[in-house]
């Protein structure tokens, strides 16, 4: 039997749903009776779900009070990514994918943020799980740069040695961070100004006036390659 995109689709934003109604649970439940006093079946039942759906999201409620990175890559984008070369801007494209990836999610909200800024703010441990979690994220960003580098370089002809993509996709890496750091935080302080991805392409023109892009880079962006910095 054949999966419709709708069905699939329904799903997804189901999914998607039932997290953030755990997360919210957790969340409040934490900041109202402090995280000692909040039970599984609890934080369950304020989220309308059993405790075997708690557990289907989250394998603990330590790992729900951190919640998810504020962004992803699906496996889609990833491999379109990797193939988009040879040329152009890595690091306004991964940004242009998570721009993306931030319109359709709809985990990305600030009623989640402002909860889980005072409940890591009383639980360090929350506050490094997050962290790790988005150095997880850092990491992810600068293994798919380096494929990205490397599939250029094969599609040339070029060699690249073994080290100097991985440099330049790790420097990547703390870039888009950093950009996605800010305009995350940015965004959240005012949701209503403008959306999430308009926030992350106007951080990356504002990064390009302070560090131009390579002439073979500019270049591409003028064709419409790359991320959209009016």
């Amino acid at each position: 039997m054949t999966v419709e995109p709708e069905e699939v689709g329904l799903r997804e934003r189901k999914r998607r749903a039932t997290r953030r109604s755990i997360q919210l649970a957790v969340l409040r439940l934490t900041a109202e009776n402090g995280l000692d006093q909040v039970t599984i079946d609890e934080i369950s039942r304020d989220a309308g779900v059993s405790p075997r759906t708690f557990f289907n999201y989250f394998p603990t409620k330590e790992a729900s009070l951190a919640g998810d990175a504020p962004f992803s890559l699906t496996p889609d984008a990833i491999e379109a990514f990797v193939e988009a070369g040879p040329g152009g801007d890595p690091l306004g494209e991964i940004l242009e994918v998570m721009a993306a990836q931030a319109h359709e999610d709809g985990e990305i909200d600030p009623e989640l943020h402002s909860l889980r800024h005072r409940v890591m703010n009383d639980y360090p441990q929350i506050f490094a799980m997050r962290i790790d979690r988005m150095r997880a994220f850092e990491a992810s960003i600068a293994e798919t740069v380096e494929r990205r580098l490397r599939r250029d370089a094969e599609k040339q002809g070029d060699d690249p040695g073994d080290s100097e993509p991985a440099e330049k996709a790790r420097m990547v890496g703390l870039v888009t961070m950093a950009v996605a750091r800010g305009s995350w935080l940015a965004w959240a302080e005012h949701p209503d100004v403008e959306s999430l991805p308009e926030t992350i392409r106007h951080a990356y023109a504002r990064l390009r006036e302070i560090v131009p892009p390579p002439a073979r880079e500019a270049s591409a962006q003028s064709a419409g390659g790359v991320v959209d910095a009016s």
